[in-house]
């Protein structure tokens, strides 16, 4: 190798080193202000050796609870958790490793998802009955949920469900692009071209800055990435979940391929909370007086 090509190589890879670094210290800068401009809005509650956030509104029952999309979190219902808010008590939360919430020791694995959330439920003293309300991968969670505590759960409403074959499956280059997306976000690359973040804008404040803010941060993305990993096995999992025959189940369809843009949509966001809205007021309906 000739000197001046040793020259070239030690000066770029000087360049990109300090490049990272400029970008690695950008990240945590910003995260670290980030941390104290959003606050969890709910309560951490311990589910068996970690905490999950849970933020709650409203009076009435049923209790709606809230199943986010992949690579989402609580604060994108906000627009509809605040619509539902007006007419019943509703809980938004943050599966583990997501948002505000802990990961845990164990490794990720779809069965614990509906599992944790009764323990979140039963810890924050949020009484059944349950509507469960999923959008997107959390549509299959919800479904897993009512099949797991039939008991407790009097209706569905499933947001764009998820279908192992269908058009709304996860594309391949999405996920890849995920799965390293932790990494774009060490380094500051995804800060600075807001890649992810756009997906927020809709949102009211301060939901929108704490999306915006999650979007970016590598270990929120590492546990999104562990979810779409095993998109195919959660899918199965719930078209294969036996449900009670009498459960209300409303499907909304919406246009789009990015679930987080969609719930960010004003007019999206009211159809989806008047769909809710509906389905609470057939069950209030159905009970004696």
């Amino acid at each position: 190798m000739s000197p001046s090509l040793r020259r070239a190589l030690f000066t770029g890879g000087a360049i990109v080193f300090f490049v990272a670094l400029a970008g690695a210290t950008y990240q945590g800068v910003a995260t670290a202000l980030e941390r104290r401009q959003f606050p969890h809005p709910g309560r951490l509650v311990d589910v068996g050796g970690h905490q999950l956030h849970i933020y709650c509104e409203g009076n009435g029952a049923p209790t709606v609870v809230l199943e986010a999309p992949a690579t989402a979190m609580s604060s994108a219902w906000a627009w509809v958790q605040a619509d539902v808010a007006k007419i019943t008590r509703v809980c938004s939360y943050d599966r583990a490793g997501l948002g505000w919430s802990e990961a845990g020791d164990a490794p990720f694995t779809p069965e614990a998802v509906p599992t944790e959330l009764n323990a979140l439920l039963h810890g924050a003293e949020e009484h059944a009955p349950y509507l469960l309300a999923g959008a997107e991968l959390g549509a299959a969670y919800a479904s897993l949920y009512a099949s797991r505590y039939q008991a407790d759960t009097v209706a569905l409403v499933l947001v764009d469900p998820p279908d192992l074959f269908g058009s709304n499956r996860r594309s391949t280059a999405a996920t890849r692009f995920l799965m390293v997306s932790p990494w774009l976000a060490r380094t500051g690359v995804l800060r600075a071209t807001r890649t992810l973040t756009n997906s927020a804008a809709g949102l009211p404040q301060p939901a929108a800055g704490a999306l915006k803010a999650f979007l970016n941060r590598p270990d929120h993305l590492t546990r999104a990435a562990r979810e779409l990993s095993r998109w195919g096995d959660t899918v199965a999992m719930a078209d294969a979940a036996p449900q009670r025959q009498t459960l209300p189940v409303t499907q909304v369809v919406l246009e789009g391929s990015d679930r987080v843009a969609l719930l960010a949509d004003r007019k999206d966001a009211q159809d989806v909370a008047m769909a809710i809205s509906r389905a609470v007021a057939v069950w209030r309906a159905r009970q004696p007086r």
